[in-house]
């Protein structure tokens, strides 16, 4: 039961990190006291995903070298003083700087110690466990969206800030008090690795040099990249986009719930999914599936049952792709290198976070609606789709298979 501790630990640490989605909870109250436009704001969001995946990297390399747990106190130590510096705003170069590249650098290295430490102790359930991890990440705006608006609404934006903040690093320091790497050569009970013959070397700890010689890597940066386009414009842009289709400030805040709902359970359920028919097989089906709930979530939104199914399908779709890809990478390229071979790939996700909220920002700007934004997001999953034509087999299945009796 020990290595069930660690993933305890990655929950409570990712639902603080998760905080990063509630975001919209906060554009419309600045945008009415500083007289921002919609571009203006969704930058802030922008810069906070580039500057996530951005450091990413460099958060990732730490944690190879140095073990989960300075780097998930440097994530809620950065996360947390982000929020509380950007209660003090005056300007947008501020809001940029402190929640954007604060809070996303500090998600960053909080985010990059769960997930090693998830495939080191269940190479035997690495799908399931990592999807239950990273569920905490897609969790935390269920939680935290409705929070921050209650907040905002009782105390206004700026010590809703500060509140947050300050619970964020509580929650953090506690998260980062359960990580730790298994022993050295560990292996849960009864279970013996059973590597896949042909394609890129799964089973074996990869380097990142001898991974970026590899052509799956580039096929999956790209559909990593496309694929979760519309999951990230959407996120931007939930509560503005609910608004416009007719909701009231309640409903639209809630639809932030019913996201994360569908976020977290698709993390969690395609995880585990995929440790029994495959990964590509499993992020394929999300992809297509993304690609028809986008436009969908546009053409019904003036029903409410409906907008907020297609809401949690959206979400769902997005969710399980921050769910499979690193355990794509941990089977093909092994689990030792896999902070920093992870974090080269999850800049797909830093630049898809300027394409989404781009996209939906600049078409809302000129068109005063968003149908343009869904149509070329559902567009761009397609071609994510083509993309998983040209990876690996390999990936196609878990490439440590075994069996486990504890």
């Amino acid at each position: 039961m020990t290595r069930w501790f660690p993933v305890v630990g990655g929950v409570l640490l990712n639902l603080a990190l998760g905080s990063l989605y509630a975001w919209s909870v906060f554009v419309l109250p600045l945008e009415r006291e500083f007289g921002w436009n919609r571009e203006q704001t969704s930058w802030v969001f922008t810069v906070a995903i580039v500057a996530f995946a951005a450091a990413f990297v460099a958060a990732g390399r730490l944690q190879d070298a140095r073990g989960p747990r300075l780097c998930a106190v440097m994530g809620a130590t950065l996360l947390s003083a982000g929020f509380v510096f950007a209660s003090f705003t005056t300007s947008l170069l501020f809001l940029y700087i402190t929640f954007g590249l604060l809070v996303g650098i500090g998600g960053a290295f909080g985010y990059a110690a769960p997930t090693p430490v998830a495939s080191k102790w269940f190479p035997d359930k690495r799908g399931l466990v990592i999807g239950l991890m990273v569920a905490g990440f897609g969790a935390g705006s269920a939680i935290f969206g409705p929070v921050a608006s209650a907040l905002v609404g009782a105390y206004g934006w700026r010590l809703a800030f500060r509140i947050l903040g300050l619970l964020f690093f509580v929650m953090g320091l506690v998260g980062a008090s359960f990580l730790k790497n298994p022993p050295d050569g560990y292996r849960p009970h009864g279970w013996s690795p059973v590597p896949t013959p042909g394609g890129p070397p799964g089973g074996r700890d990869v380097p990142s040099s001898a991974m970026l010689r590899t052509r799956t890597f580039y096929a999956l940066w790209v559909a990593y990249c496309l694929g979760t386009t519309a999951g990230l414009m959407t996120i931007s842009q939930l509560v503005p986009f609910a608004r416009t289709a007719g909701l009231g400030a309640s409903a639209a805040t809630f639809a932030i719930t019913v996201g994360a709902v569908g976020n977290a359970a698709g993390r969690i359920l395609a995880g585990w999914l995929s440790d029994t028919v495959g990964r590509l097989t499993t992020v394929r089906v999300m992809i297509v599936g993304s690609a028809i709930a986008t436009p969908a979530l546009f053409v019904w939104r003036s029903d409410v049952s409906l907008f907020y199914i297609l809401v949690a399908a959206v979400y769902w779709c997005y969710g399980a792709q921050l769910s499979l890809f690193p355990s794509i990478t941990a089977d093909l390229y092994g689990s030792r290198y896999l902070g920093m071979n992870y974090g080269l790939l999850f800049t797909a996700w830093g630049v898809a976070g300027i394409l989404g909220p781009f996209i939906a920002a600049r078409v809302f700007n000129v068109f005063h609606d968003y149908g343009y934004a869904f149509y070329a997001a559902a567009a761009l999953a397609l071609v994510a789709f083509a993309s998983l034509g040209l990876a690996t087999t390999q990936a196609a299945r878990p490439a440590l298979a075994g069996t486990a009796n504890g």
